[in-house]
Order: structure tokens, then C-alpha cells, then sequence
């Protein structure tokens, strides 16, 4: 193989790597989950982080229309769950969910699951809210 060759060669291996893995990430970000509301809390079934392989997701996207932004709801253990507002706190962006952390794609703000932020310019951390479970549910307070 020509020097030149491989040096290409070896280049578009060495970029396409982290493209393939953020779009692998990507793929558990897409599920949204199913959400049942009333006025103080919303209610995701615990099964919606069961995929139809029977592996386990570790987050679920809700859609809010009152909230404007995406909540994500985190699974932290075999039954705790952190529910935040993907929305940040610099400047408002969506933020991006990969990587066990939530990104901004705007100024590079990053935060915790748990909502605190570990990288500015964002100061402040995620609106998260309050949840408790059953058997069978995860219940988000939002009131």
C-alpha cells in the first residue's frame, strides 16, 4: 500500500470512530416515553425502560408541552429515577442526553444526571423535580 494511501486510510478510520459511537448513543436517546398527566404529577410506567429485547435503557424522554423542553427521567438504581428539564440554564438551549451526562450544544455547558452543573458558562443547575415510585409506575411531581 502507498504511504499516501494509508495515511488517508488511517485518517478517515480515526474520524469516523467517534462519529459511529455518538450516533450508537444517539439511538437510546430517541425513545420517548408513554406519559399519563394530571395537575401535580405525571406518570411514566415503569416498563418504558424495558426495550422490545428486554434490555434495560437507563433514561426515557417525556415530552411536556407546558414545559417547552423534553424531561428526562434517569435511572440512578434498581428503583430511584432523577427527573430534569433538558432545558439550561445559560442561555436556554435543548440540551443533548449521551454519554451519562447532558450536554449543550450551544456553549458547552455539561451537567450531571442529577442536574448539577460540572462544566459552564451555565451557573445554575437543571430544574429537576421530585419523584417516588410503586410497583408498576414512576410518578413525577410538577407541581
Amino acid at each position: 500500500m502507498e504511504r499516501r494511501k494509508f495515511i488517508k486510510s488511517c485518517c478517515t478510520v480515526g474520524l469516523g470512530l467517534p462519529l459511529l459511537g455518538v450516533g450508537f448513543q444517539s439511538c437510546e436517546a430517541a425513545h420517548y416515553a408513554t406519559v399519563k398527566s394530571d395537575a401535580e404529577k405525571l406518570t411514566v410506567l415503569k416498563s418504558e425502560f424495558i426495550t422490545e429485547g428486554k434490555s434495560a435503557r437507563s433514561f426515557v424522554l417525556l415530552s411536556i408541552k407546558e414545559y417547552g423542553f423534553p424531561i428526562c427521567l434517569f435511572k440512578t438504581s434498581e428503583d430511584s429515577y432523577v427527573a430534569s428539564l433538558l432545558k439550561c440554564t445559560h442561555r436556554g438551549c435543548e440540551l443533548n442526553v449521551g454519554g451519562g451526562i447532558y450536554s449543550c450544544p450551544c456553549h458547552g455547558s455539561e451537567f450531571s444526571t442529577s442536574g448539577k452543573v460540572l462544566e459552564g458558562p451555565a451557573d445554575q443547575d437543571l430544574k429537576t423535580f421530585k419523584t417516588t415510585t410503586d410497583n408498576d409506575n414512576i410518578y413525577i411531581y410538577v407541581s
